[in-house]
């Protein structure tokens, strides 16, 4: 059990962060959830440390796709939602039964809090030295478990009947400063930017998940004025009081 794989699912980085300070030296491989996986059946002696972010209270569904291709074999599962300080409502919930249907039990899960992809004025700098020292000791509380041969299961709150999944208003518009790299499109994880044409974006795919912003290199893609002010007015009203993560085990 010193050996874990982990799942993430990690467009702008909050979620690659909260796992390594989780797993640490624990962990041994990593599943890329941002890009396409192989079918693969999981040791059952090896934990799975499965980390993602929130988007309006839910999974994206194309990482929770990815994830089901992980098969458990009863081994422990570790869910862990990571959210831009408004609400992770159902998502952990939904986290914890996608593992379990998969065949995993669910031994330990937590929500952490990262700077908000949309309004960075949100959580700036989340997680800071405090979360990730809390996401360490988790993951030694959680590894603590398995060594003393704890099996049980934890619950999560959420509800059974999960909220819509939300609709997407808007996708990144691209200023005359794009060079044409083409790396949006290489590392969009819905494959919403044509490598053909890396000015454009399939609204019909894209996820909102800021990717392409946070990635390239002159800065050229983010969201209209108007929605980003939009976002801001509706996220400062109910996102500003700061969160504090919270563990079940």
């Amino acid at each position: 059990m010193n050996t874990w794989t982990s799942a993430v699912f990690s467009p702008t980085g909050g979620c690659s962060k909260i796992a390594t300070a989780i797993a640490g030296a624990r962990m041994t491989a990593r599943v890329d959830l941002c890009a396409p996986v192989t079918p693969v059946e999981v040791n059952a002696e090896t934990p799975l440390l499965a980390v993602m972010p929130v988007y309006g209270g839910r999974l994206p569904a194309v990482a929770v796709q990815r994830l089901k291709a992980l098969q458990g074999n009863g081994s422990p599962a570790i869910a862990v939602v990571v959210y831009g300080n408004r609400a992770y409502e159902d998502a952990l919930l939904e986290l914890r039964n996608t593992l379990t249907v998969a065949g995993f039990r669910v031994i330990a899960a937590a929500a952490f809090i990262a700077e908000h992809s949309i309004v960075r004025s949100i959580a700036p700098g989340r997680p800071d030295a405090a979360d990730l020292a809390q996401a360490v000791d988790f993951g030694n509380a959680v590894a603590a478990k398995l060594a003393s041969g704890q099996a049980d299961t934890v619950c999560v709150p959420g509800n059974e009947e999960y909220r819509p999944l939300p609709q997407m208003p808007v996708t990144p518009m691209v200023t005359d400063a794009c060079g044409g790299c083409g790396m949006c499109a290489i590392k969009c994880p819905v494959e919403a930017i044509p490598a053909g044409n890396p000015r454009s974006t399939d609204a019909s795919r894209c996820i909102l998940c800021m990717r392409c912003m946070a990635i390239c290199p002159r800065k050229a893609r983010l969201l209209p004025p108007p929605a980003q002010a939009a976002f801001a007015e509706r996220l400062n009203a109910v996102a500003s009081e700061p969160k504090k993560p919270e563990i079940y085990l």
